[in-house]
């Protein structure tokens, strides 16, 4: 591939997607680590249900233990650590493999794809599933994580998908 074409494109496309899902996982590591003590307390309100409207019915789900509070957090923090190291070694697999056969630049994905499927993980089961829908935190008095978790949801969900095209002959 010594010439510009349109699998020269595709190629460096991917690695840009994985890339740029790798520096948004260091930028969200950056901020959980610099204001641990404000984003734990904001989980811990969503998971205590501390600031939701409307849910007396559904309160029996709330814990208020601050100790699973710091642990649920650290998960979070230690699945974005997986996904963005793994976008970071994924990324630097495709760019290695970026004019190699098609096999072997098929091959260097694993690691995005693991690294993209982790953060679907996050942002869609753990902020979605559990914060939102389990600890009602579209219901919260505060801003949510919803919005957000969504759009994190969305891109991962079509990078993945992109990056498994087999259209990088």
């Amino acid at each position: 591939m010594s010439q510009f074409t349109t699998v020269c494109a595709i190629r460096r496309s991917k690695v840009l997607i994985v890339l740029m899902a790798a520096l948004f996982g260091a930028a969200t590591l950056i901020n959980n680590f610099t204001d641990y003590a404000a984003y734990t307390e904001y989980i811990g309100q969503i998971i205590s249900m501390s600031h939701t409207e409307g849910n007396d019915s559904r309160r029996y789900r709330a814990v208020t233990a601050t100790l699973f509070h710091h642990r649920f957090y650290w998960a979070i923090i230690t699945l974005e650590i997986i996904y963005t190291f793994s976008c970071l070694y994924g990324t630097y697999q495709l760019y290695r493999k970026i004019n190699a056969p098609r096999s072997d630049f098929h091959e260097a994905k694993k690691f995005a794809i693991v690294g993209l499927t982790t953060a679907i993980f996050v942002y869609y089961i753990l902020y979605t599933t559990l914060l939102n829908e389990w600890f009602d935190m579209d219901y919260s008095t505060q801003r949510h994580f919803f919005d957000w978790a969504q759009s994190n949801v969305q891109y991962m969900f079509f990078a993945i998908i992109y990056l498994a095209l087999p259209n990088d002959k």
